[in-house]
């Protein structure tokens, strides 16, 4: 599979991204908490939500393209099976590799410029990764 072209990987658009992580604050009292740490770029995020991934709060230590990657999946996780949801991260990283097709998560595409920087992938699948630590933990950490 060929990779989507490039385009400029810090456009306003997705720079402006970043700026949307202040509606998610993360919330020390929420039932499920987790986390995630990229090893290639240290990039880290802290998750908090409620049942059915509500009232999701986010803590990003992350360049832009972890942060950008926070707000898209903030914006869209509501809602979402956590069944469906233990499988992203692998769907993402098959996607970020060019061995399979973007999956189905709105507004994901903006991403795309970013698949030419494998150095950046750890930390597009933070938020993916660190939903699935907390839905593996039995009824969160607080």
């Amino acid at each position: 599979m060929s990779r989507p072209p490039g385009g400029a990987l810090y456009s306003p658009a997705f720079l402006s991204l970043a700026v949307e992580l202040s509606r998610y604050p993360f919330d020390e009292d929420a039932l499920h908490q987790g986390q995630a740490v990229s090893r290639t770029c240290g990039s880290s995020i802290r998750i908090s939500f409620e049942e059915g991934f509500g009232s999701v709060g986010l803590q990003v230590t992350a360049c832009a393209v972890g942060q950008a990657a926070a707000a898209i999946f903030a914006r869209h996780c509501k809602g979402k099976d956590p069944a469906d949801m233990m499988s992203m991260p692998d769907a993402i990283g098959r996607w970020l590799e060019g061995t399979s097709d973007m999956p189905q998560w709105q507004d994901l595409e903006l991403l795309e410029p970013a698949i030419a920087y494998p150095g950046r992938h750890g930390a597009i699948l933070l938020p993916w990764r660190a939903a699935v630590d907390a839905l593996g933990k039995a009824g969160g950490t607080r």
